[in-house]
């Protein structure tokens, strides 16, 4: 093959590869130049790997969606060239039609630009990269059931270890605090719960390092506590165990062992990997030694954070004082802040005029982990709301008017959760049906999720992320939020609040009385998640009997139809030699001058089909797809 052919095939100027050839140091003289056939499979994937190269290299930022005008003046073409562009691919636009995302991008690439997504302000400030990385103190959320001892582990922390070192200091809640002990710091987060823990999570906020989770000894696992462990799991967050209220006499952390191994939690000691302490909420038995071992699990973690960029937090608590106005208590996660910085916080922003920790100590600055009330905001933001620092207030209103303008669009559009009906329609890549079980009894439970697993295939599988006892609750509803599951109950029903969280954020609630339609509607939803099988039907073949390239309309095909019928829109694959040389669709069909949908066998016709290298005698089969639904 002679270099000018070898060009030709790549689709580049003969001048402009011998220069990459050189480049490459391939002795190539001129465009007369012989080489092998293997050498030129080695130049064209050399050539082809530095086009992509320099293609992604030359990037181009816009707004999308963009208009083929728009779009024109950034690849440095005429509108009209774009729109002949697009006619012959089958497209129809107008100057100033929008384009979305990928044909934008698809088209640009053909121009050799790599058409990237301009960041917002906002994106820029949460993207920047590292440039000092620092070890942060871990942050920690307490989770178990009602009554077992998670406040009052809290007060007794913040008791010990802070008031013991402040004699007569005061402190105040802001819904978190700091221990400061010989071998590092914890913050804790005083939620109430796993429910204000998904809450957060649902809304985007991950603020949680390690979770605490607290199980009395003497009562051992109770359903919020197995709600607390799904919780902390789907968030992928390590979890230690404190078996608390150790001192009663009736205590038994052997039991709690075993309830938790079932579960998924085997203890250390018992050859697993979840770390238990005994501890003692009343009289400080094992405290040190829970605290010592969130720094160890800290420690493993290798936190980190940047302290060298502008500084970005969340929100976990807002109230309204009469003489501070607004207050915000904001977890620090990046950089530092600092008295006077200018930020946003959800739609709000103002200059930070001050800073308090819990223990009402006015502050200069805070660092990442740490939690601080502020004021200066011009309004109350939410829970789980960022925090950024920005350089002024031009930048913070133009990020605030694009939270509101994303806020509006949410509000108009249909809930980003699935119905069951609609799962054949939603793509993932898990082939997944995540499922969020409660049941009237516990035998039924377990009957029930054993039948669901049977149904679960290699290709689709039923993931149960919760499994409880008794009515729907909030709790539930807020797992399936952040977890895209639905939740299905068995001859239970769901109290008035789940059900209004449920509707608020578009999550389904299905509830059933005979097992046999709870199974049928799952399995119906999982052969939605099938890949169908899509059959080929063949619809007529015709041969080029002379080829016709016209100015406007491109490369048009004078056709005999020698079987069946050419139908206009439907697939076609071109052949020559026997070998396949082209896929594509039949874009425009014609008759003489008219255009036409079909033309049957015996007839003459003009065929175009996008491609300009179609030759005399090329063979044109034309075919239908038809699509055959799996069952399992």
């Amino acid at each position: 093959m002679r270099i000018y052919e070898l060009a030709k095939k790549i689709g580049i100027d003969t001048k402009e590869l011998i220069e990459k050839l050189q480049n490459l140091n391939f002795p190539v003289k001129s465009h007369m130049s012989v080489i092998d056939e293997e050498t030129a499979e080695i130049i064209t994937h050399e050539i082809e790997s530095l086009k992509k190269k320099e293609i992604e290299q030359n990037v181009v930022e816009v707004d999308f969606p963009i208009t083929v005008k728009e779009l024109a003046v950034k690849l440095n073409i005429k509108p009209s060239e774009l729109l002949s562009k697009f006619l012959k691919e089958g497209k129809f636009y107008t100057i100033n039609q929008n384009l979305d995302e990928k044909t934008a991008k698809d088209i640009a690439y053909q121009y050799k630009i790599n058409l990237v997504r301009k960041l917002t302000i906002e994106e820029k400030i949460l993207k920047q990269q590292p440039i000092q990385l620092v070890k942060r103190p871990p942050v920690v959320t307490l989770m178990g059931h009602i009554d077992h001892g998670k406040t009052s582990l809290l007060d007794y922390i913040r008791k010990s270890k802070i008031a013991e070192k402040e004699a007569g200091g005061i402190t105040q809640h802001i819904g978190a605090y700091q221990v400061k002990l010989p071998k590092g710091t914890i913050t804790f987060l005083d939620t109430p719960g796993h429910e204000a823990f998904t809450a957060m999570r649902a809304r985007g906020a991950n603020v949680t390092d390690i979770v605490v989770l607290v199980v009395a000894a003497d009562e051992g696992v109770k359903p919020q506590t197995e709600e607390a462990i799904d919780h902390a799991k789907v968030a992928s967050i390590p979890i230690i165990v404190a078996i608390n209220k150790i001192d009663k006499p009736t205590a038994n952390p052997d039991m709690v062992k075993q309830q938790l191994s079932k579960l998924g939690l085997v203890p250390e000691d018992w050859g697993g990997k979840t770390i238990t302490v005994n501890v003692s909420a009343k009289t400080g038995k094992g405290v040190d030694e829970l605290l010592e071992l969130i720094l160890l699990q800290a420690e493993v973690m290798e936190l980190k954070a940047d302290i060298k960029r502008p500084a970005i937090g969340v929100v976990i608590d807002v109230k309204l004082s009469k003489g501070a106005g607004p207050l915000a208590t904001v977890l620090i996660q990046e950089g530092v802040l600092r008295v006077g910085d200018f930020c946003v916080c959800g739609l709000y922003c103002g200059r930070i005029r001050s800073m308090r920790n819990d223990r009402a100590e006015l502050l200069e600055r805070a660092y990442p982990s740490d939690a601080v009330e502020i004021s200066g905001l011009n309004g109350l933001p939410n829970p789980a709301d960022k925090l950024l620092v920005v350089e002024n207030e031009k930048d913070a209103h133009q990020i605030i008017e694009r939270r509101k303008e994303e806020e509006e669009k949410r509000k108009i559009s249909s809930p980003r959760h699935f119905k069951l009906e609609d799962l054949n329609k939603k793509i993932t890549q898990e082939k997944k049906l995540s499922i969020i079980l409660k049941a009237d009894v516990a035998g039924t439970l377990e009957a029930v999720e054993e039948a669901l697993k049977k149904i679960s295939t290699e290709e689709v599988e039923v993931n149960i992320v919760h499994r409880g006892v008794g009515t729907i609750n909030t709790s539930d509803v807020l797992l399936a939020d952040v977890t895209d599951a639905i939740i299905v109950g068995f001859k239970v029903s769901a109290d008035a609040s789940s059900k209004d969280l449920a509707k608020q954020k578009g999550i389904e609630i299905r509830i059933y009385q005979i097992v046999y339609e709870l199974l049928d509607d799952i399995k119906a939803a999982l052969e939605g998640l099938l890949a169908p099988q899509i059959k080929r039907v063949f619809y007529g073949r015709a041969k080029v009997k002379v080829v016709f390239k016209l100015s406007k309309a491109g490369t048009v095909a004078g056709c005999i139809v020698e079987k069946g019928k050419i139908v206009r829109g439907l697939s076609c694959c071109i052949t020559r030699d026997g070998k396949i040389i082209f896929e594509g669709k039949i874009l425009s069909l014609k008759r003489f001058k008219d255009d036409v949908k079909e033309v049957t066998e015996g007839l003459e016709c003009g065929i175009n089909v996008g491609w300009d290298d179609i030759k005399e005698e090329d063979v044109i089969d034309v075919f239908g797809e038809e699509i055959i639904s799996r069952r399992l």
